[in-house]
């Protein structure tokens, strides 16, 4: 039974969306660039450039009289000793190129294989337009292992690299190589984290060699030699939460970014741009003497980029008690990526068919009846598990958030709608060294801030409940007042 309540009066955000400038956002921004350049380049969880950055944050924080809370925890640190080999022994030997036609996942383990390739019963070869791969997330999608050394082919899609190599470890598999799915966006090389240590070599690929080595496998046996020689150890890092004095402490909004970078490169749009936003926003609450009727706690997510370890850590400690406090949690993991689409975290799953915890189809339409009010176009974004809501999501907590895209190329609909450019990536520079000051779109980090900011002020002061509300837009919910509708641009997926 779903619970139908009167909608709160909208709050008017506009003096603090003014205080929050481009500009302020930007001199975050150029603190966390100055801080990667101190630190050989980046501000990777458990180095001296991402504690550089926690003290950044925690100054600020505390300069705006919020309670500060550095929350310390342990994580493990992936490191690869020599480059990993991949090659094909029959048919036809061949050694592939690490770097172009794979890469070793992080948290993979370390070893020598030489087997038969098994491919999973459930791989997409032609894809599917939009991604719809399950490969390799059940136990039952992997064949018996023969009796030689087998190595598992898989397919990116649906649940995370970490469920479907330990998918393969359970079934008996030595090593596995995840190929990328095919779709515009997802056919270069693949590589990723797996959230944590795996037991066996895992490698990903680009969907051109994993297409070849499941056409050959389907003729006959395939045999490869896979090696990675990695360790992990262990490192401290920490999140960073500051929380204003007022505000009900039964009703908490969490609005969390991520604070680290990759090892690449300094992060400046992912996620500086989402840091640079949500600290700005802090800082000018306190500024405008805003007492908000809920509790606002900041989060700064430590080690997002090695699995949303920071978030899940966070989450964990909470007791039952704590977590029901928790009223939601909005997310905003990149916010100027230079190619940008407006992306809204679709809480209804109504046009990506993965819908949040009831409540969050009220986030949603709050993004979505702002940036309609500014004649803004909107996008859906699925809550794919790639960013901090995934830990939220998954103990029951509405969530939602914004987006401005990272490796996926946008299409010329896109590019219609949204301007920009037609076959280049949101952010051309993700994961990379280039992902600087220079690598984010002041338009962007203008629309999206000021959607970020709106909407953190409207759960900061309503009255109304969150939690427990129908996700379905007909019944009598509880919704922001909203005067024009936002553009859903349905068919533009993530």
């Amino acid at each position: 039974m779903f619970l139908a309540v009167q909608a709160a009066a909208e709050t008017d955000s506009s003096a603090l969306r003014d205080a929050v400038t481009v500009a302020a956002i930007r001199a975050h921004q150029q603190a966390l660039q100055d801080i990667a350049a101190a630190h050989n380049g980046t501000r990777t969880s458990g180095s001296p450039g991402y504690d550089a950055s926690v003290r950044y944050v925690e100054g600020k924080l505390r300069d705006s009289s919020y309670q500060v809370t550095v929350q310390p925890f342990q994580f493990p640190v992936f490191q690869e000793n020599l480059p990993s080999e991949l090659a094909r022994l029959t048919p036809d030997p061949r050694t592939y190129v690490n770097g172009t036609d794979f890469l070793t996942f992080r948290y993979s383990g370390s070893g020598t294989v030489e087997g038969v390739v098994v491919p999973t019963n459930d791989i997409i070869i032609p894809p599917t337009p939009e991604p719809s791969s399950t490969s390799g997330c059940e136990a039952a999608d992997f064949p018996s292992v023969p009796a030689t050394p087998a190595v598992a082919l898989v397919q990116r899609g649906t649940c995370t690299f970490g469920q479907k190599a330990a998918n393969a470890a359970a079934a008996g598999y030595k090593a596995i190589i995840i190929l990328n799915e095919g779709q515009v966006g997802r056919q270069d090389v693949l590589t990723g984290t797996l959230g944590e240590p795996a037991g066996i070599p895992t490698v990903g690929t680009t969907f051109r060699l994993g297409e070849e080595l499941h056409g050959l496998a389907q003729s006959g046996e395939v045999r490869v030699r896979i090696k990675t020689d990695t360790r992990v150890e262990t490192r401290n890092t920490a999140n960073v939460i500051g929380e204003t004095i007022d505000g009900q402490a039964d009703r908490v909004v969490v609005v969390g970014a991520h604070l680290d970078s990759v090892p690449e490169g300094p992060g400046i749009n992912d996620n500086g741009s989402g840091t640079a936003t949500i600290l700005e926003i802090a800082h000018q609450m306190s500024q405008l003497g805003i007492v908000p009727r809920n509790k606002v706690r900041f989060a700064f997510w430590g080690a997002e980029e090695v699995g949303l370890l920071g978030s899940q850590h966070y989450v964990s400690q909470l007791s039952p008690a704590e977590l029901e406090t928790i009223m939601l949690n909005l997310n905003f993991d990149m916010v100027g990526s230079p190619n940008y689409v407006r992306f809204v975290y679709d809480g209804d799953g109504s046009d990506t068919g993965t819908a949040g915890p009831n409540g969050s189809a009220v986030i949603e339409d709050v993004f979505l009846d702002f940036l309609g009010s500014q004649d803004l176009a909107a996008a859906p974004s699925a809550f794919d598990g790639r960013s901090d809501y995934g830990p939220f999501i998954t103990a029951g907590v509405p969530a939602g958030g914004l987006f401005s895209g990272a490796e996926v190329l946008k299409t010329a609909e896109q590019a219609v709608i949204f301007g920009g450019t037609a076959g280049v990536a949101y952010d051309k520079c993700y994961h990379q060294a280039c992902d600087n000051l220079d690598n984010n779109n002041d338009q962007s980090l203008d629309e999206l801030g000021d959607a970020a900011t709106h909407a953190v002020l409207q759960f900061a002061m309503t009255t109304s409940p969150v939690r427990g509300i129908s996700m379905a837009r007909d019944e009598a919910v509880m919704r922001v007042p909203v005067e024009v509708l936002a553009y859903r641009g349905t068919d533009l997926q993530r």
